[in-house]
């Protein structure tokens, strides 16, 4: 069964990259975030690959949703080691999937994340798109990382945690001309179950997305599970798509200590799982916050559900 046809079944996704980094000793309250990790810890990104693959992972994001040329320039290494460090993200995500392969005899996928310009601005911003850019400013910046991601190979490209439509425009106005083929899923983070985070109607983004053929799957993710039943219910009134969904646990981000701030509310991810199918979901997985436990219960839901 290739990528798109197990899409409209139902495929697990991963959870947090930085709570599992972290767990092992990674310090990433600094601009790079989980990048750092990808400097010298290149064992410790592949372990929490690892880790969410045996909770029943079917899908795993590289760890290069904040690794970006510019940023580890900022950071002090070369533009050679920057992208020495990208590409190595998606080498270990594959050495993972291919080593957990020998293992159990399952094939899974692995997805090149690409984050948003607010991510690199590291203050939130992924949640608010207080920024605006050209488009050639947009792709002057997307591109040295997308090139790199491509390059390796991955199965599928992953545009996650996306605040802003006419960034995430001028990135697939490039694919579609370049590499109309790859597969990609579209993840923005909302205002409200309407809106996505810069305030454009999810009627407009999600018109606007799937005018792409190579866009399989549309939806949302880093946001609080409350919120993710009715944007899902809003999302399929303008798409037949399968949806993809991955929230947090409604933690709240502090851009100044660059941590998640602590959170008492406990959410039972093999119930959710169950809703969130009804209501269109099948790419499901968990975002920060979320750890290999949330995993497995999203995966034997979904085994269920399948």
């Amino acid at each position: 069964m290739n990528l798109i046809t197990k899409a409209k079944d139902g495929i697990v996704l991963d959870g947090a990259m930085s709570d599992e980094l972290e767990r092992q000793g990674v310090r990433t309250n600094n601009k790079l975030w989980t990048a750092t990790a990808l400097t010298d810890e290149l064992d410790k990104v592949y372990q929490a690959h690892w880790n969410y693959f045996e909770a029943g992972a079917e899908l795993v994001i590289t760890d290069t949703y904040q690794a970006n040329v510019q940023a580890f320039i900022k950071a002090g290494y070369s533009q050679k080691q920057a992208q020495q460090f990208i590409r190595s993200a998606v080498k270990i995500a594959k050495k993972a999937r291919d080593d957990f392969e020998k293992k159990s005899g399952k094939h899974n996928y692995v997805a090149g994340t690409v984050g948003s310009y607010g991510a690199y601005l590291a203050d939130g911003n992924e949640y608010r798109g207080d920024y605006n850019l050209t488009e050639q400013e947009y792709l002057e910046f997307h591109l040295p990382r997308l090139r790199l991601i491509l390059a390796e190979k991955p199965d599928l490209i992953a545009l996650e945690t996306q605040p802003k439509l006419s960034e995430l425009v001028a990135v697939l106005n490039w694919l579609n001309n370049n590499e109309p083929d790859y597969p990609v899923y579209v993840s923005f983070t909302l205002r409200d179950a309407k809106h996505i985070s810069d305030g454009t109607a999810i009627k407009e983004a999600v018109n606007k997305v799937k005018e792409y053929p190579q866009v399989f799957a549309i939806g949302i993710n880093c946001v609080a599970p409350d919120l993710v039943s009715p944007a899902l219910q809003e999302i399929s009134k303008y798409t037949a798509k399968p949806l993809v969904v991955y929230p947090n646990q409604g933690a709240c981000y502090d851009p100044t200590i660059k941590k998640w701030r602590e959170f008492s509310q406990s959410y039972d991810f093999s119930e959710l799982t169950k809703k969130w199918y009804q209501d269109g979901a099948r790419l499901i997985g968990g975002c920060c916050t979320t750890r290999p436990k949330e995993i497995k219960q999203i995966s034997e839901s979904l085994k269920q559900l399948r």
